[in-house]
């Protein structure tokens, strides 16, 4: 006996598109104008006063501005498109795309703009600094104001989130403020399953602690703390999914703290790779930018003309380096590569605490914040797929979530 779930159609859309999706496109298409003009003035400059380094800011501009040109275009369509049922899982990849094939043309700009910076060391021209440094510090302004126009915006969180790394990490802390100063409290993974940690702060440690969770659906639950070195610990694991109030009390018959603890994935998975690439690549425009005038500078007052090339040489290997760094993290989403191997082993854990196993998990990303599973789970009871659905429904970024079940033994 098996049986497959997912969502039936008609009852959820695959639109997989960001949040700020429809302002990003605005900015886009805004800082793309800026930049262009900003692009043609550098070139046409640079040639004229002879500054190598000047043009390859201009080139580097104008990658800037095709790298905005494909994301704006990217955003358009993927917005236009976005309810399309040719598109099995929705266009929130667009960007990834667009992102890709701008580092890939970026690339090859790194190549020539080195190849001309190389040429001019051993063949120099004269330049006329008097024209070319004011230029570079125009290009440098369009950089910073095209940063922070794409930037602006950015949110916070209410509360701290920590990563260290697969080996140990606090997944959500928040500070409890009590008359004597505060604590911190957290949801400490170091192993499975992930337990509560209380830390000093400008209060020092209790000597007791409880804390009791409520959740969503009225079931509550106590958990003992004890000391370990330097914190306080529960002695049970918190299961999944981490959404749920939580009442602190500090020894027997202090008024309880209240902490709302909310379920978050934050990860490259939540990323929007298209607004991403084009922040860093204005971001190592504007070092490009400096490096030039840092070399016109130097090459007026001390008559190194050698110092204008090494400014492009410079200046080529910061875009090959930015390059590669968003090939790789596009392709990763392009060949639809797990995007977090840890949110993927909590799934895991989540189903296996009632004593099933997870046969077979799917992970992969379907855009900005959303992501894509299917699971196959071997179970002895007689529960159905809606069941394991709702044990994962705290995961918020599971946008679409196909779940097989089947008798344990008749997996292969």
């Amino acid at each position: 006996m098996s049986e497959t779930s997912s969502i039936a159609a008609g009852e959820h859309g695959h639109v997989f598109l960001g949040q700020a999706h429809e302002r990003n496109e605005r900015r886009a298409w805004f800082v793309i104008a800026l930049c262009g003009t900003m692009m043609l003035i550098e070139i046409v400059g640079g040639l004229l006063f002879g500054s190598i380094a000047l043009v390859a800011d201009g080139l580097h501009m104008s990658t800037h501005a095709g790298a905005l040109l494909l994301a704006a275009l990217a955003y358009t369509f993927a917005r236009r498109y976005a309810d399309d049922p040719r598109f099995t899982f929705g266009t929130g990849k667009l960007g990834d795309l667009a992102g890709f094939t701008s580092a890939i043309v970026l690339a090859m700009i790194a190549l020539l703009i080195g190849y001309e910076a190389v040429s001019r060391i051993f063949a120099p021209v004269a330049i006329h600094f008097r024209q070319a440094i004011p230029i570079a510090v125009l290009g440098l302004g369009v950089n910073i104001a095209s940063a922070w126009l794409l930037s602006a915006g950015g949110h916070d969180h209410g509360h701290r989130h920590h990563d260290h790394g697969d080996e140990g990490h606090a997944a959500d802390e928040h500070r409890v403020d009590f008359s004597g100063g505060d604590l911190r409290l957290q949801i400490f993974e170091d192993g499975v399953p992930p337990r509560f940690r209380l830390l000093a702060g400008t209060a020092s440690l209790p000597a007791e602690a409880t804390i009791e969770t409520s959740r969503p659906d009225g079931s509550r639950r106590a958990y003992a703390m004890v000391r370990r070195d330097g914190f306080l610990e529960s002695l049970d694991g918190i299961p999944e999914p981490h959404a749920f109030t939580a009442e602190l009390r500090l020894g027997a018959g202090a008024e309880p703290q209240t902490i709302v603890f909310e379920e978050h994935q934050h990860g490259a998975h939540h990323r929007d790779n298209n607004m991403r690439a084009a922040v860093v690549h204005v971001m190592a425009d504007a070092a490009v930018s400096v490096l030039v005038i840092v070399g016109l500078i130097l090459a007026r007052l001390f008559g190194w003309l050698w110092m204008d090339p090494l400014a492009g040489i410079i200046g080529a290997i910061v875009i090959a380096s930015w390059s590669y760094g968003l090939i790789r993290d596009t392709g990763t989403i392009l060949l639809d590569m797990n995007p977090d191997r840890r949110l993927g082993q909590r799934m895991r854990d989540a189903i296996e605490a009632g004593g099933d196993q997870v046969a077979d998990l799917h992970l992969w990303r379907l855009g900005p914040g959303h992501l894509g599973a299917i699971v196959t789970v071997a179970t002895k009871e007689a529960r159905t797929a809606a069941y394991y659905r709702d044990r994962l429904a705290g995961f918020s970024s599971l946008s679409h979530l196909t779940v097989e079940v089947a008798c344990a033994g008749s997996v292969r």
